[in-house]
């Protein structure tokens, strides 16, 4: 029996069963284990094995078979509309208007089926839906998605209001990706644990201002464990997930923030954040510095009752040290980014996994054999050069700084100028925190369909107001992707309008980000809790022996087993058997 109708008689067999299964469904039913290899019988012998066959046929199944059976017995001297040519004989296109009408028929019980198995889909989809909202993949075509927030009133199961995000009712799956969030993110639970009857942050109101993920829902929720109030809005207008968002709202936290803000909104959410009215905070906890940069403009008294700032990103960091170095820096402030455990393992590692994923949701372009071009060999720079490499890229590397050029080219790649390479690379990225690191000059050289994104977290590193000219056209073709249309019909593709490409179009691993949220929440409880006087209005690092609390807390997901100094061997290195094992000025 041929492959084709063994198929066919096991398929009517299905159909037959599902109808005397009142409710199924055959997306229910199994596929059989294996197929019968195919075999080369004659006709007569083909007949006889199907008439023994005991399985039931439905009727329209059994006239699709006589039509196609029509066709394929149908002498050869038919002509091509399925006339014969002696006038005598039936047309083949009754038999495939036969096959047509029963196929149509078919198709619309299937659909009719489908429709009426709706309501049991709702949920899935309803969960792809809060899962993929932050990369911009899926959309709404509700009137109330696509009006502001600002504009809507809402209210939370308890009857609170202070908060603004695009859909409180996604609340429910919002708090599935916190939990699942909670299961790699194992530092943080210890806290939690730990902290048992004592609140070391009790009385701390902390204001932040971060990305507003599953991730930092997590560490946001371990700081109201701890003993905190918080208040939050984003520091990014792309990377927000807004059910995590309803989530954080619904379970009692004051969030103003939505993705697809617009700049406008995005000061909004600040000032609202900041409620300096009606909520007098004590820390900030920042990303980016926006938060204490509004602060400092806006409601200056409020640093009278701030005991300090924890910042975790280079271009906040930097904000940071003018202001120290002005002398407009009035209250300490903790330097989370150049931390052991936030450059060796966020920088390095998130970044080296989490570039592919933004790049392949947002253009789904294979990069084997791709030119790529990396400007900044960092932390960050060396995660995205690593993971593209694996792809099979051709990569070249931009530098300012001599060590990092040289490390570049020992790893394998070609430190250029970006000018060098502009008119054939295939790809840009940038992720070395500065100013206009591409420039019109380099964009004018760039070819037609060149990507370019960045992995920094300044939105300052593409000289985006160079392409907002009169003869440039701007086309946007999907979230977070822009052609810019030159008039010669070039274009270039723009991801994220040159904001932070992970975070805007993708997401970062839970377990890595656990590593740097542990890091913020000690260097807050080290600030809150620390006596008058430690800490001048100045910006610190925190002690080594933090940076190893924090990696020593990750390691039993790993199963790891350290090995223990002696006395001898902690006597001859000058150091505690308890760390911290290296000094200060080592560099890992």
């Amino acid at each position: 029996m041929s492959t084709s109708t063994y198929m066919a008689l096991w398929w009517s067999g299905v159909m037959a069963e599902e109808r005397d299964q009142p409710g199924g469904s055959w997306e229910d039913l199994p596929l059989p284990d294996d197929y019968p290899e195919p075999q080369a019988v004659n006709g007569k012998a083909e007949e006889e094995n199907t008439k023994h066959q005991s399985v039931k046929c439905s009727p329209n199944l059994l006239q699709m078979l006589k039509a196609a059976e029509c066709r394929r017995t149908t002498p050869p001297g038919l002509d091509r509309d399925g006339a014969d040519a002696s006038g005598t004989g039936e047309p083949v296109a009754e038999a495939l208007k036969t096959d047509m009408q029963i196929e149509f028929t078919e198709q619309k019980q299937e659909l009719s089926k489908r429709t009426a198995n709706t309501g049991r889909r709702t949920l899935s989809h309803s969960i792809s839906q809060s899962s993929t909202d932050s990369y911009g993949s899926v959309g709404s075509g509700s009137s109330e998605d696509e009006s502001s927030p600002r504009d809507r009133s809402q209210k939370t199961h308890q009857g609170l209001s202070d908060f603004c995000v695009k859909n409180i009712k996604q609340a429910e799956f919002g708090r599935r990706e916190i939990t699942n969030a909670q299961k790699e993110m194992p530092a943080l639970m210890v806290l939690r644990k730990g902290a048992g009857g004592e609140k070391p942050l009790a009385g701390a109101k902390v204001l932040g201002c971060t990305h507003i993920t599953a991730h930092t829902a997590v560490l946001i929720e371990t700081l109201s464990v701890l003993g905190a109030e918080c208040r939050w809005a984003a520091c990014n207008i792309f990377s927000t997930q807004n059910a995590v968002a309803a989530a954080l709202a619904e379970g009692g936290t004051p969030v103003f923030a939505w993705k697809g803000e617009s700049e406008e909104d995005f000061w909004w959410c600040i000032d609202r954040c900041v409620g300096a009215e009606t909520w007098q905070p004590n820390m900030i906890l920042d990303d980016g510095g926006d938060l204490t940069h509004w602060i400092h403009k806006k409601h200056p008294s409020l640093f009278q009752n701030i005991k300090g700032v924890v910042e975790e990103s280079v271009t906040g960091i930097h904000r940071l040290y003018q202001m120290s170095k002005a002398g407009r820096l009035i209250v300490p402030a903790i330097n989370v980014n150049d931390s052991v455990t936030k450059q060796k393992f966020d920088n390095l590692y998130s970044c080296k996994e989490s570039i592919l994923d933004g790049l392949k949701r947002t253009t789904g372009v294979m990069f084997g054999g791709k030119q790529v071009v990396v400007c900044g060999y960092g932390e960050v720079g060396k995660g995205c050069c690593a993971a593209l490499k694996a792809l099979g890229t051709i990569m070249y590397v931009t530098e300012v700084d001599p060590i990092c050029a040289l490390q570049a080219c020992m790893d394998g790649f070609r430190v250029v100028k970006l000018i060098e390479v502009a008119r054939q690379v295939d790809l840009v990225i940038t992720c070395t925190g500065n100013k206009h690191v591409v420039g019109r000059e380099h964009l004018e050289r760039m070819k037609d369909g060149c990507i370019l994104c960045n992995m920094g977290n300044s939105s300052s590193e593409i000289d985006l107001g160079s392409l907002q000219t009169a003869e440039l056209r701007w086309e946007r073709v999907r979230p977070q992707v822009d052609h810019v249309v030159w008039p010669d019909g070039k274009r270039i593709v723009l991801l994220a309008e040159g904001r932070l490409l992970n975070l805007s179009c993708s997401t970062v691993p839970s377990f890595v980000l656990s590593i740097t949220a542990t890091t913020q929440a000690l260097a807050l409880i080290e600030l809150y809790s620390a006596p008058e006087g430690r800490y001048k209005q100045d910006v610190y690092l925190l002690p080594k022996k933090m940076d190893e609390y924090v990696a020593n807390l990750h390691l039993p997901t790993f199963d790891a087993h350290l090995s223990e100094v002696t006395d001898e061997q902690a006597k001859y290195l000058g150091i505690s058997k308890h760390g911290p094992f290296k000094p200060n000025y080592y560099r890992y």
